[in-house]
C-alpha cells in the first residue's frame, strides 16, 4: 500500500462497502476477502468471492486450516448476471453496517487434503481426495481504521486506467476480530481470534502484477500488522504496508522480507525488518504451519499461455515476545516452468 501521489486524493465512503457500477470493462472485478485465525486453536481460514460481472461469472474460494495440518478448499466459477450482491457459489458476503460489522456464510461443499501440497495439480486433489458437506458462520467486526480507498484526482474525477494492466483501481484493507464457526463433514469448530479483510474493485488481471509478498497478522484485538512486497516488474520492488497500534496505522515506508524456502519453491518461513513512518521499526518472523498452493491460468490475446501461482500459508508470527497469526500470501507468475519472485534479502 503506498502513499496517495501529490495531485491526488483517496476517496472511501460507507457506500464503497456495496457493489458498484462495473462499466465497460470486460474484465471488471468487485471482491471481497476476509480471513481469521483463532490463536488458541489453531485453526482459521480465508474466503473470498469475486463478481466478474461482464464475463457473467464470479470466483469462490473457501481455504480452511484445520488444526492437525489438514487443509479443507473449495473454489468455483459460478455463473452470475449482475453485479447486484456478493453472494455465489454458497459464499455469502452481508454488510451489516459499513466499516463496522459484517457477516460471510458458507454452504457447499469441501475438499478435504491431508496433504494440501496436492492441490498443485488441482484434478488429481480432486479426484483422490474426499469431498464432504461444509459449511461457514461467521460475524466480523472492524477494530482498526479503513485504509486505503480509490485513487482520484485532486477533484474527484476518476483516473483513467488500461483494464489490460489493472489489477484493481481501487482497495482498502482493515484489521478485525471475527467468531462464529464453521464444520467439514462430521467436524465442527467453533472459532474466536483476529484476521484482515479487504475489498477491491475495478478491471483485473491477475498477471497484471510481477509478484508480491503479502503478509497480513494479528497479535491481538489491538496490535497488527500488514507487510506488502511487490515487485515492480523493473527489477526493483515496492516496500508498503502498515502497523495497527494504539487505536491507528502507522504507515510503513520500509519493509524488507526474506524467505526459505523448499524443494517446490514454497515459502517454509519468513523474517521481515521494517520501519514505519512514525519511526518505529519491528523485527517479525515467520514461520508457515500448513501450506495450500493454488494458480490462475489466463490466455493472452497474442495466444501466450499465462500461469499464476498463489501459495497460501497459514503463518505463525513473532514479533519481539508476542505470538500472533495471520497469512503469507506469496504471488508469482510462472516463466519457463520457474517462479518468478526476486526478493531483496538482507
Amino acid at each position: 500500500m503506498a502513499k496517495t501521489p501529490t495531485g491526488f486524493k483517496t476517496r472511501l465512503e460507507p457506500q464503497d462497502e456495496f457493489p458498484h457500477d462495473p462499466g465497460d470493462a470486460k474484465n471488471y472485478n468487485e471482491s471481497m476477502y476476509f480471513n481469521v485465525f483463532d490463536p488458541a486453536k489453531k485453526t482459521g481460514g480465508w474466503f473470498r468471492v469475486g463478481n466478474r460481472p461482464n464475463e457473467h461469472y464470479a470466483e469462490m474460494s473457501v481455504c480452511l486450516y484445520l488444526p492437525d495440518g489438514r487443509v479443507a478448499f473449495m473454489f468455483g466459477r459460478p455463473t452470475i448476471e449482475d453485479n447486484k450482491e456478493l453472494n455465489a457459489g454458497g459464499l455469502k458476503v452481508e454488510v451489516v453496517e459499513p466499516f463496522k460489522r459484517l457477516k460471510v456464510t458458507y454452504s457447499g461443499k469441501a475438499l478435504v487434503l491431508a496433504r494440501p501440497h496436492e492441490m498443485a495439480d488441482p484434478k488429481k486433489a480432486f479426484r483422490e481426495n474426499p469431498t464432504v458437506p461444509c459449511t461457514v458462520d461467521l460475524t466480523y467486526e472492524g477494530v482498526s481504521p479503513m485504509y486505503g480507498g480509490e485513487t482520484v484526482k485532486a477533484d474527484g474525477t476518476p483516473l483513467e486506467i488500461d483494464p489490460e494492466k489493472s489489477f484493481a483501481k481501487a482497495h482498502y484493507e482493515q484489521h478485525c476480530a471475527a467468531s462464529g464457526s464453521f464444520s467439514v463433514g462430521d467436524e465442527r469448530f467453533e472459532i474466536s481470534g483476529y484476521g484482515l479483510r479487504d475489498k477491491s474493485w475495478g478491471p483485473r488481471h491477475w498477471q497484471a502484477i510481477d509478484w508480491y509478498r503479502w503478509c497480513p497478522m494479528n497479535f491481538g484485538r489491538d496490535f497488527g500488522m500488514m507487510l506488502s512486497t511487490i515487485g515492480d516488474g523493473k527489477g526493483g520492488v515496492r516496500q508498503g504496508g502498515m502497523v495497527f497500534r494504539d487505536g491507528i496505522y502507522d504507515l510503513i515506508e520500509e519493509c524488507v522480507i526474506d524467505s526459505d524456502w523448499d524443494e517446490h519453491g514454497y515459502q517454509t518461513a519468513l523474517r521481515a525488518m521494517v520501519k514505519t513512518e512514525g519511526g518505529k521499526a519491528y523485527e517479525v518472523t515467520g514461520q508457515v504451519i500448513s501450506l495450500i498452493p493454488l494458480r490462475n491460468r489466463r490466455t493472452a490475446p497474442d495466444g501466450t499461455e499465462l500461469q499464476t501461482r498463489i501459495t497460501e500459508g497459514f503463518t505463525e508470527y513473532r514479533c519481539g515476545e508476542l505470538v500472533g497469526y495471520g497469512l503469507s500470501e506469496y504471488l508469482d507468475q510462472i516463466v519457463d516452468g520457474k517462479a518468478n519472485g526476486k526478493e531483496l534479502g538482507f
